[in-house]
Order: C-alpha cells, then structure tokens, then sequence
C-alpha cells in the first residue's frame, strides 16, 4: 500500500486561481477523508496562478483541528509551489498551530478586537 494519490488543486476547484475560502473548503474536505484512512496525498499545485493565504487557511490551516502535526506531515506532500508560496504555507501551519493548540483564547481575542471596533 505504497500508493499515493494525487490531489490537483485545478481540477479540484476548477480554476488556476485560489483565492477563496470556499475552494479552500473543497479542499480540506477532499484531504481529511483522505487523512483520516491512512492514505499518503500529494496536494499539487501546478498551474496554479494566484495564491492567497485565505485559500490556505481553509485547504490547510484547518487540518490542524483535526490532525496532529505528524500525522500531516507523514501523509501529505506539497508539490509545485513558488519559494514565496511555501513560506505563506509555513507562516498559516504556524498560526494554524498556534490557533488549535487554544482555539478559546484567540477567540476570545477576536471578539474582543472587533468589539473595540464598534
């Protein structure tokens, strides 16, 4: 079972450009079954044009809600992306990091934030 499956971003959601949330979501929501069964995914983003760290959050970030740090790491595999997008990616797996390991205290923040703005 040394099969790996390959996951392309652009035949996921259909367009060259991430930079939504919702297509984030497609992904996540295609990788974490994927996770959850043991299977090893190489997420490729060839032809992919733009980039956001929105679209990142949703397809990535949100795995470390529902996955140890390990567990990610050992099953999946980023291909295709520009120097400038990795370090994106490692900046959202930190936050992402940060933001599961006590989703209640930067909650808690955020509303606070955004209360003061009112």
């Amino acid at each position: 079972m040394n099969d790996r499956i390959i996951l392309r971003i652009t035949d996921l959601i259909g367009s060259p450009l991430c930079i939504s949330a919702e297509d984030g979501q497609k992904v996540f929501e295609k990788l974490a079954p994927l996770i959850r069964e043991g299977k090893k995914v190489d997420i490729s983003f060839d032809r992919v044009t733009m980039l956001i760290s929105l679209f990142l959050n949703a397809a990535i970030g949100q795995l470390y809600g529902s996955f140890n740090e390990e567990q990610i790491h050992s099953q999946v595999t980023i291909t295709g992306l520009a120097e400038d997008d990795l370090d994106m990616l490692k900046r959202v797996e930190v936050n992402a990091k940060n933001y599961y390991a006590n989703p209640k205290k930067y909650d808690q923040a955020w509303k606070i934030e955004n209360d003061d703005e009112e």
